[in-house]
């Protein structure tokens, strides 16, 4: 076990050093290791890592189905003890990666909600800018939808990163990659708005100074305010679906999508390593697709 505990702790530094994940990303891939070894103990099987092979894992992976995990959750485990095993060949521990003919369970990616055009028109709407704090979530909702950003990019969005001139922002994503994505005018003239009235009677604290969005105390917005401000402006809109901070990027994304934007390029934007993590949004462009045919072309036309 006190081999185990040091390969792991080598293990989280390469992480957190070389793959430069972020701390929750680095506490799940620890989380699935311990897992194999939980099952290890829990099977009385040996315990030695060079003796892990491919039947080993796949005796796991039925270990975690019967304990009700959905395919979701085993593919993640799955995505984990792949880098631990690639981990331990790099650094010589092992010879062979047990882990290369594992598969994981087929799962099926659930399409993520989406706003029309008109569904957003009503979002904004629903914001009052006579309220001290309206244009400042005007400024936030327009931001988002025109940058399709991930709330942790929103909160940490800085002033001296928004590049008015070219019309581009500077965000840090995932795993602290830096990227710019293009600003359209609509935002860029609320977050103006916003700066010279709202922002500039708020004291900032300290190291908040260059940070964009502040609550009225001068720090920074949590990630739950933002999703407290979406889920109170979409109950003042009357829309019913399940809106959070998320679906303003999937409607970034899909919108894009349908209007024929090189997938490539959606993926530049939304700051995803893979492409198939983009290729979601096709599955969306497909239905709408479909649905264009079928109430344009003439040999679909009902009779």
């Amino acid at each position: 076990m006190s081999t185990w505990n040091a390969y792991i702790k080598g293990f989280k530094s390469f992480l957190q050093l070389e793959k430069s994940l972020s701390e929750n990303s680095v506490v799940a891939y620890l989380h699935d290791v311990e897992k194999l070894q939980q099952y290890l103990l829990y099977s009385k099987q040996e315990l030695s890592i060079e003796r892990i092979n491919l039947t080993t894992l796949q005796g796991f992976l039925k270990w975690i189905h019967e304990l009700g995990m959905t395919p979701t959750s085993q593919a993640r485990i799955i995505s984990g003890l792949k880098s631990y095993f690639k981990y331990l060949v790099l650094e010589d521990v092992i010879k062979k990666n047990p882990t290369e003919l594992l598969e994981a369970p087929k799962t099926s990616r659930k399409l993520p909600d989406t706003l029309s055009i008109e569904e957003l028109e009503l979002l904004f709407n629903a914001i009052d800018l006579s309220q001290a704090e309206g244009t400042r979530n005007k400024a936030i909702l327009e931001t988002m939808y025109s940058c399709g950003l991930r709330v942790s990019e929103l909160t940490e969005l800085k002033i001296s990163n928004i590049y008015i001139d070219v019309e581009f922002i500077r965000v840090i994503g995932k795993g602290n990659k830096e990227r710019l994505i293009p600003i359209g005018e609509s935002a860029l003239k609320h977050i103006q708005f916003y700066k010279e009235g709202y922002r500039n009677q708020i004291a900032p604290k300290k190291n908040c100074e260059d940070i964009l969005f502040l609550n009225r105390r001068g720090g920074k917005l949590s990630r739950v305010m933002i999703f407290y401000i979406i889920k109170d402006l979409t109950a003042k809109a009357g829309l019913k679906k399940n809106i959070h901070p998320h679906t303003l990027r999937h409607s970034f994304a899909t919108h894009l999508v349908e209007g024929g934007a090189d997938l490539r390029a959606v993926q530049e934007m939304l700051g995803h390593e893979s492409i198939a993590t983009t290729e979601i949004y096709t599955h969306l462009d497909r239905e709408f697709l479909r649905d264009t045919i079928h109430r344009f072309h003439p040999r679909y036309q009902s009779k």
